[in-house]
């Protein structure tokens, strides 16, 4: 029986090791993807963001608007992955933090061209809420007053006309 030498062993490693890691997604702000979109065109890429809006099914799949801080990235989701979405970022709530890897398109053909992520998995990374709506008590008395002067006004013209 042969031995398998360590040389061997290491120089397999070294010619196929970057075929392995070069499939890895890598992280990716909303900013990056933009400004050098044909380096990450058809690559794996993973992006972090605050559910906004509606989830909108379309069939199989959904869009989920990803909003990273700066941008919002539109994703072609696979409906079986949506199920942990939980809140959606509104005036009334605050989105669900989700991360999501997939395939990256700068022009994608399948969606009329538009930049887009063709979700691969999907995982929750902090849930979102609901946001209570506060009322300022000072917006509301200057709210108050400026009623008042508008009714003065008001009467004030409905006497003195002419």
């Amino acid at each position: 029986m042969k031995v398998f030498s360590i040389k061997w062993l290491l120089l397999f490693i070294f010619f196929t090791g970057p075929l392995c890691f070069s499939s890895a997604a890598e992280h990716v702000s909303s900013v990056e993807l933009i400004n050098r979109a044909s380096e990450y065109e058809a690559r794996t890429v993973t992006y972090k963001g605050e559910v906004i809006a509606e989830v909108m099914r379309r069939g199989d799949f959904a869009w989920v608007n990803l909003h990273d801080g700066d941008n919002a990235i539109g994703i072609w989701v696979p409906l079986a992955l949506i199920d942990e979405i939980t809140y959606t970022g509104s005036y009334k709530a605050k989105g669900d933090i989700i991360e999501v890897s997939g395939i990256f398109h700068r022009a994608c053909p399948e969606h009329g061209g538009d930049l887009d992520i063709h979700a691969l998995s999907l995982r929750k990374i902090e849930s979102g809420k609901l946001t209570p709506e506060v009322i300022n008590p000072l917006r509301l008395k200057q709210a108050l007053v400026l009623l008042g002067i508008l009714l003065l006004i008001w009467i004030s013209t409905l006497f003195f006309r002419r």
